[in-house]
């Protein structure tokens, strides 16, 4: 296989590859599985042609663990639904928080000659011998979920929320709002990842550049729901006045919200605190849709047939269209969300 791959990659290496961009086409595949694996698992048999010779495309696929939220089991399923025998692939599965047990793990499927390996990094950085590596041996890297801190040369291509967007959108809306003064318990994904650097940029900027916006606290959950109910329960009970919690996703928000709950403190559309969350929950969108949230940035986990779309095309000497594809996104205000759009967007 990975001598048939050259020649196709060596002939999609004379066609231009776009820079960035968005995409037009909303990505979509696979469903939710309510406990899909989660280590290492693997497909393998017959396959209607998949590839030239009617070989299986080999394809390792890193990921973050699916118990990590709603998104990511949504994300993880849609993987698995894809990549498999029947659609022309033998794929083996790792999921894993860990960047350093994410490394070892591709750098043993890049010595097992994978045609394919699909990453969704739990860091941006400290990939570079892996790129490296994988360049060398002939593998081919796609991006998907999460992008790292890499030149494009070392990726075919990459499959991606905006996160800096995702944070830019979140925060603007807030502004929005128009409070007198903003005190903002902010509380954070894990720490290096592309979401938790997006979705903190935007509004570490705005708190560093207006006098009037503050941080109660600021720490991270590490996306754990019960921590982020400690850290929102300790400011409680510290006496700070807050009025805005700013979760980087939304099992933490519904930590956050556990504990006004149980203090009696109002929140959502009507209440004394603004609840802000992410990522494509159903439940969370429904949270929103009955105002006791405020807000959601939608994250979009569908990406894994895109991502087929563009091996398929490489394997037939096609570059991608454009190199980098966001996935599309948008933020939900309890003011304007409808049932609708949590029938559409939530997973």
């Amino acid at each position: 296989m990975k001598k048939i791959l050259g020649i196709a990659l060596a002939a999609a290496m004379t066609l231009s590859l776009a820079a960035c961009g968005g995409n037009n086409n909303t990505p979509s595949g696979g469903s939710a599985s309510s406990n899909p694996p989660a280590n290492n698992s693997s497909a393998g048999t017959s396959t209607p042609d998949p590839a030239p010779g009617g070989e299986l495309i080999t394809v390792g696929v890193i990921n973050n663990d699916p118990n990590e939220s709603g998104y990511r089991t949504a994300n993880d399923a849609a993987m698995r639904a894809t990549f498999t025998e029947d659609n022309g692939y033998k794929a083996t599965f790792y999921n894993n928080n860990d960047a350093a047990q994410q490394i070892a793990t591709a750098q043993q499927m890049i010595q097992d000659e994978v045609d394919f390996l699909l990453l969704s990094p739990a860091s941006t950085t400290g990939w570079d011998t892996v790129l490296q590596d994988a360049q060398a041996a002939g593998t081919q890297i796609i991006l998907f979920d999460r992008m790292l801190e890499a030149d494009e040369s070392m990726y075919a291509a990459a499959v991606v929320s905006d996160m800096p967007a995702e944070g830019k959108t979140a925060v603007d809306w807030l502004a929005a709002q128009g409070l007198s003064e903003y005190n903002i318990i902010h509380i954070q994904g894990h720490m290096g990842s592309d979401a938790q650097l997006g979705r903190t940029g935007a509004l570490d900027e705005k708190v560093a550049a207006e006098a009037s916006w503050n941080y109660v606290t600021q720490q991270t959950a590490d996306w754990d729901e019960a921590t982020a109910r400690t850290i929102t329960q300790s400011v409680i009970d510290s006496g700070k006045p807050f009025n805005v919690i700013y979760a980087e996703n939304n099992g933490m928000a519904r930590g956050a919200v556990a504990a006004l709950d149980a203090a009696g403190i109002t929140h959502g559309k009507d209440g004394d605190v603004i609840v802000m969350g992410f990522d494509s929950d159903k439940w969370a969108m429904e949270a929103v849709l009955e105002g006791s949230w405020n807000y959601m940035g939608l994250c979009n986990p569908m990406q894994a047939e895109t991502v087929d779309g563009i091996i398929k095309d490489l394997m037939a000497g096609k570059a991608p269209a454009q190199k980098k594809i966001f996935t599309p996104e948008q933020g939900f205000d309890a003011a304007t969300i409808t049932a609708e759009d949590v029938a559409t967007y939530g997973t």
